[in-house]
């Protein structure tokens, strides 16, 4: 008898995507599979083979101002609580009558959960960043949330999302509602882990990045007059950065044998940039992976995807971290040998072709990127995800 798997997340990149080869080898697997998801990725989820279980979201969508998350870490915060409180009733009639034998959930997710204790199954999350390790919450989150928790806002902040929590039979303190699973899947390589060796292993299990052969994103051909290739990539989300993009064509437009593909997203007009060289190919969007194949160096944002894009394919990365786990990343990609971080105020023209050529011309980088690949790929990426989700349904009777 197929099994009923229900997958649920929010409308961003860097949530969905992650998932959705996991997702497709469940389904290649005969597994029946619902995506609940808002309509902007209901597409990209079909396309797995999964069918899209839609709700209206409140949050600000793949393609809104990055400006709409506000700046403070409340303001990053609130949006996700109110989204799921809201969220929350519109999921209990999508599945009414069809409720799953498993749920699988983004981080981001906060209705899955709570669902899966009303179901009276497990839920299991698809963490598509670093996850907490054993003294986080007296190293990051404590400094972090201390002058916030004291706060008329805070307080009710946190009273509002325990009294959600406990009119849904969730005794959790939300702290460890959202930054605890009681089961997770990290898609992330080990090396990407802060601390990997205080990370509790009976909870989570590292099964790396879960990509795909990419061939969905689209193709990328190499200019034959090309000697080198650089991609220039700030991701999906915080791309509203003219003045750096500005500093790219500086740096490498004029440089004798590079052709740089420059990612400059939805919210900055080509017309910013000034004259554009002929080795410069601006674009909205790339197919990352396919550049990335190609390529003898990477300038990231260094988020999650983008990180282990760079590191699969074994590509030098300069590192201009821009908000949230991406300033993490940078660092331990920096501790990894293989990539230069490069503080967002301190990335000129000058100091970017300098990270660029020292980085592509050491053959130290490369050796260590071979060394990181190879140990990314024995984790066992999709495959050994499928298995794991698989051991966790119920057994048939």
């Amino acid at each position: 008898m197929t099994s009923h798997i229900a997958m649920f997340s929010i409308a961003a990149h860097g949530h969905v995507n992650p998932s959705l080869d996991v997702v497709r080898e469940l389904v290649a697997r005969g597994h029946r599979v619902t995506y609940a998801i808002p309509p902007a990725f209901a597409e990209k989820v079909a396309a797995t083979g999964a069918e899209p279980r839609l709700w209206h979201s409140t949050l600000p969508g793949p393609d809104d101002d990055p400006s709409a998350w506000g700046s403070e870490l409340l303001d990053h915060v609130e949006p996700f609580l109110d989204d799921a409180i809201q969220a929350l009733p519109q999921l209990v009639e999508a599945y009414r009558g069809d409720e799953p034998d498993l749920v699988l959930h983004d981080i981001t997710a906060y209705p899955a959960p709570v669902l899966a204790h009303r179901w009276g199954v497990q839920a299991i999350s698809l963490s598509p960043n670093l996850v907490a390790w054993d003294g986080y919450e007296e190293e990051v989150a404590a400094p972090m949330w201390a002058e916030p928790k004291r706060t008329e806002r805070g307080k009710a902040y946190y009273a509002r999302f325990r009294a959600w929590l406990e009119e849904n039979g969730i005794t959790a303190h939300p702290d460890d509602f959202a930054g605890r699973p009681a089961r997770s899947l990290v898609l992330i390589p080990k090396v990407l882990q802060p601390h990997a060796d205080r990370v509790d292993e009976s909870r989570y299990t590292f099964v790396g990045a879960c990509r795909g052969d990419g061939s969905a994103q689209g193709g990328w051909q190499r200019p034959a007059d090309a000697e080198k290739v650089l991609l220039v990539s700030l991701g999906s989300a915080f791309t509203k950065q003219p003045d750096f993009y500005r500093e790219c064509v500086r740096a490498f437009g004029g440089l004798p044998g590079w052709h740089t593909v420059l990612q400059i997203g939805r919210h900055v007009d080509p017309a910013e940039l000034g004259e554009i060289p002929p080795g410069v190919e601006v674009r909205d969007w790339v197919p990352q992976l396919a550049v990335l194949e190609q390529a003898d160096a990477f300038i990231t944002h260094a988020g999650a995807g983008g990180s282990q894009e760079g590191l699969a394919t074994a590509t030098p990365m300069v590192a201009v971290p821009q908000a949230v786990d991406q300033f993490g990343n940078a660092d331990m990609l920096q501790s990894l040998g293989v990539a230069r971080r490069l503080p967002r105020e301190e990335a000129t023209a000058e100091a970017l072709r300098e990270a660029v050529l020292a980085l592509v011309d050491d053959p130290d980088v490369a050796c260590r990127l071979r060394g990181v690949r190879e140990e990314m790929a024995r984790e066992g990426g999709t495959r050994r995800a499928a298995d794991l989700i698989e051991a966790a349904l119920p057994a048939r009777p």
